[in-house]
């Protein structure tokens, strides 16, 4: 028997053949006998992680990165192909492959999977060199594949992308999504390959959920091939095709053995997610022909450069703003910022994805100025969220537009993985709050504070008016992160200053994270966002006509709290909020909690959402929620008599 190796530092030779040699069929062998030696060892070492897809589906990454344009020396440059593995639980396999190619050692693998401080997470990172995208929730790979093929057409650099999946995650419908997407926009640089080891983690995949592959990806107008998934011929003679087949996208139905390589494993489902002992996990080597490391685990290895995305942002150039001096929707002037930046911008890659609802999100004008950068997805908000924030990586100036129930509400877990991904999308979501009136509690989003508060690499911005809008939106186009800007429905007042000037033109510039004080006062401050600012300002005036002085703050930017202006706020000894967000995790709980853990002291009020809306007009919703404009004065009026 022989030791494991640190690695073969194999080259890239590209699919520039019809077929394969004897001698590159033996050099495969033996890589994925190599791997597979790994695979046992580091989870084994472990004592967690998922020994049997990663064995069914190793023959298939070794040939896949052996021949594909991406190299340990070339994993960020931008021509490269991009490797995505959707079912993330094989990272064993994903490791063992990469480390066999020579992207890091293999040994430093073993010693450190799944391990405190290790880079070579349970399931593959971006710190991990050749990983493109993180893939912890089935589902997602090919969505972002789909975004990876269709950055390369707008940035005009020619790669080919490649999606492994697994047989059970078909199952999921962001899947079907995904293969429609990629069928309508034809997208021949991208092939999907599909492990298809008949087993999940409860046992068959035809038990647990039966499902006809070949006749489901042929309806939605892929090619087909068919591969024995351990057959290295067949394996890239498949994948040449593909990869030469400009007809449109393709996938490759692998016929896999769980456990592959080690027989007394073989096709048994509980070794999805158990490694072995150390025990078999001897007798496994022994069957390999491989010696044991030695190697303890716990091992902290040493830091490793994340994936780095492409941004275009710093390249853009925002334009002239536009002024408005009467009540103007918000999606409105978001509409006419994003047209004045695409023609601004003609030779900035940009890309506008949306799910059926364009005139009402307003990204009509857009479309017409840049037809190429307008993607019409069609009522599939899951795979669309993935989709786009792909593209974001890829130097294209990426805006996914929806309504909030659907944008942020539906896409949760989307997002969550876009900021994994570290995503540079701008996230557009309309119709927020109670402003969305008759359409009812199934469209009101009362929670995206809370949604995106949970998000740590998320930044939202609420403007106030159709002014503030327009200059947030040049603001997310020119600033790379992910962004996302909550906008209501209807028509809005522009709020002025006291003498009725605009208080959002002139020499106004959005700045993250900074309040706006819309009016100074001394007996309290209302602290609000969005379509409430006017409002509160309605309630200013109210209040000032009974005696009281009350400031009136914007705070746009509600997960960075301007600390500085509520301090002051704090020193007229009333503080009240005011939105028409979820009371439990609006920006009235984001306050609370900074004054509590500040050790900050005054009368404190919040007013917010307290249940779920009803089907009538905006105003009465507000009277119903107790926050119409006479409530807050009364509010206001009862607390300041009281201190």
């Amino acid at each position: 028997m022989e030791a494991i190796s640190t690695g073969s530092k194999c080259k890239s030779q590209g699919f520039t053949q019809p077929a394969i040699s004897d001698k590159e069929v033996e050099r495969l062998s033996d890589l994925a006998r190599q791997a597979r030696g790994d695979i046992i060892e580091m989870t084994t070492l472990a004592g967690s992680g998922h020994p049997g897809g990663s064995l069914s589906s190793v023959d298939l990454f070794t040939t896949i990165w052996s021949y594909a344009n991406v190299t340990p020396a070339t994993v960020n440059s931008p021509n490269r192909d991009r490797v995505v593995v959707s079912h993330g639980h094989t990272a064993a396999g994903v490791y063992a492959a990469l480390g066999r190619m020579g992207y890091f050692n293999p040994i430093e693998v073993i010693k450190g999977f799944r391990c405190e401080g290790s880079k070579f997470e349970g399931h593959p990172d971006l710190h991990t060199p050749g990983v493109e995208w993180v893939c912890g929730n089935l589902g997602q790979g090919l969505s972002a594949s789909c975004g990876f093929a269709l950055a390369s057409r707008l940035t005009r650099t020619p790669y080919h992308v490649f999606c492994i999946m697994g047989d059970g995650e078909q199952q999921k419908g962001q899947i079907t999504e995904a293969r429609r997407f990629a069928s309508k926009y034809a997208l021949s640089n991208l092939t999907a390959v599909i492990d298809c080891n008949g087993l999940q983690a409860m046992g068959s995949v035809d038990k647990t959920m039966p499902q006809n592959l070949a006749a489901e990806w042929s309806t939605a107008g892929w090619n087909v091939a068919f591969v024995d998934g351990h057959d290295f011929r067949q394996i890239y003679e498949a994948l040449y095709s593909a990869y030469h087949d400009d007809r449109g996208p393709t996938v490759i139905l692998a016929h896999t053995v769980m456990g592959k390589g080690v027989s007394f494993i073989e096709d048994r489902y509980e070794f999805h997610g158990q490694p072995l002992t150390e025990p078999e996990r001897d007798a496994a080597l022994a069957e390999l022909g491989l010696l044991r490391r030695q190697a303890n685990c716990n091992s902290v290895t040493e830091p490793l450069p994340e994936n780095a995305a492409q941004t275009i942002e710093s390249l853009v150039r925002i334009g002239n703003p536009r002024d408005y001096d009467c009540p103007t929707d918000y999606r409105s002037a978001f509409g006419n910022a994003l047209e004045d930046i695409a023609v601004e911008n003609p030779n900035i890659p940009m890309a506008i994805f949306d799910c059926d609802l364009s005139a009402s999100v307003k990204t009509q004008a857009f479309g017409k100025v840049r037809p190429e950068g307008m993607f019409q997805c069609g009522i599939q908000e899951h795979s669309t969220a993935s989709i786009a924030g792909a593209v974001s990586k890829c130097g294209v100036l990426s805006f996914f537009a929806d309504f909030g129930v659907f944008g942020i509400d539906e896409t949760y877990n989307q997002h969550r993985m876009n900021d994994i991904n570290n995503t540079s999308l701008k996230l557009i979501c309309t119709h927020c709050g109670l402003d969305v009136g008759e359409d009812g509690k199934t469209h009101q989003c009362i929670d995206y504070t809370g949604l995106a508060s949970n998000l740590f690499g998320w930044k939202l911005i609420v403007p106030a008016d159709a002014n503030q809008t327009d200059r947030v939106i040049r603001y997310i186009a020119s600033t790379p992160g992910r962004f996302l800007v909550a906008l209501g429905r209807s028509k809005t007042p522009v709020a002025v200053n006291e003498n009725n000037e605009p208080l959002f033109t002139g020499t106004y510039s959005f700045e993250y994270g900074r309040a706006d004080w819309l009016r100074h006062g001394k007996d309290g401050v209302i602290v609000t966002m969005g379509g409430m600012a006017t409002r509160a300002l309605a309630a200013h005036d109210q209040l000032k006509e009974q005696g009281l002085n009350v400031g009136v703050m914007n705070l746009s930017s509600p997960l960075d709290l301007d600390k500085e202006a509520i301090a002051v706020a704090t020193q007229t000894g009333l503080l009240v909020t005011y939105e028409d967000q979820h009371i439990r995790t609006g920006i009235g709980a984001l306050i609370g909690t900074y004054l509590a853990e500040s050790g900050i002291h005054c009368q404190f009020k919040r007013m917010g959402v307290t249940h779920y809306g009803h089907s009538c007009s905006p105003e009465k919703n507000y009277q119903l929620q107790g926050l119409d404009v006479d409530s807050l004065v009364m509010l206001v009026v009862q607390s300041h008599s009281s201190t």
